[in-house]
């Protein structure tokens, strides 16, 4: 019994240290408004900002407005946004996209606090982030304001 408990806390620990920053990001292969499967690993080579948030999280929408800004204003020197939507409804997702006037790449699982997406990066709340570099090594987690800025533009210039 006792190393049967003793592998859980030893598999839980693995599953959670491997988000951390200097890590390679755990791949998301989640499908896109238009139902095909899009993969993180296909931006390699981009600083990506993973961008977990739903239609219905007031904080999320409050921020998409500053997370749409960071894109217009880095995208041509190589800055990505992949937003992971947490949503039940399909349809809401896609009015909030519109709606919120985002235009980078959006994913969804539909299993909602169920995703073993947000689950593999430990995500307890929503918004939540995670910078990575050219290399989709993790750079940052959940960095706002004059912070994110900072290290977007340190890594665009590496």
């Amino acid at each position: 019994m006792k190393r049967w408990l003793l592998l859980v806390l030893l598999f839980t620990g693995v599953a959670k240290a491997q988000v951390a920053v200097g890590r390679l990001a755990p791949e998301i292969s989640l499908p896109n408004t238009k139902d095909s499967i899009l993969h993180l690993s296909s931006l390699r080579g981009k600083v990506v900002l993973i961008d977990f948030w739903a239609s219905w999280c007031g904080p999320c929408r409050q921020a998409n407005p500053k997370v749409v800004a960071l894109y217009k204003k880095y995208k041509a020197q190589g800055f990505e946004i992949f937003g992971v939507s947490l949503d039940y409804k399909k349809q809401a997702w896609i009015k909030a996209i519109k709606k919120d006037r985002i235009t980078y790449t959006q994913v969804m699982d539909k299993d909602a606090w169920r995703s073993a997406v947000a689950e593999t990066y430990g995500v307890n709340g929503i918004p939540a982030s995670f910078l990575l570099d050219k290399n989709g090594v993790i750079a940052g987690i959940d960095l706002e304001g004059r912070e994110l800025k900072y290290k977007i533009e340190e890594l665009l210039q590496r």
